[in-house]
């Protein structure tokens, strides 16, 4: 059985993916037209998840979900993003994970 963590953890993931599918096609262009409008928007979500209380751990799982819905779900519309998607398609999941946390540390 797990822990409340494990618990939370799946719940946040879940949120996470909603809120990602709910983002209208605008807001989506407007997030992924360039490199800066990307690392922008992702520093915005870093600090609203610190000023929650998010430990850098649970900041680089959740970038780690929105990885993985960009990788399956949208096309990369630069070649930042290009590289980006290739190397998260490359790695496995440890790899991946630790370039979530790569990225937390980018925008923070």
């Amino acid at each position: 059985m797990g822990n409340a963590y494990e618990v939370n953890n799946t719940a946040n993931e879940g949120k996470v993916e909603e809120k990602l599918q709910s983002l209208s096609e605008e807001k989506k262009n407007e997030v992924l037209s360039s490199f800066e409008s990307f690392k922008n928007y992702l520093a915005d979500k870093v600090a609203k998840g610190e000023s929650l209380g998010m430990n850098e751990e649970q900041l680089a799982k959740t970038a780690q979900k929105v990885a993985d819905y960009l990788a399956d779900h949208e096309e990369a519309r630069n070649r930042e993003e290009k590289l980006l998607q290739e190397l998260w398609k490359a790695g496995n999941e440890e790899e991946q994970h630790k370039l979530a946390h790569m990225l937390v540390k980018m925008v923070q």
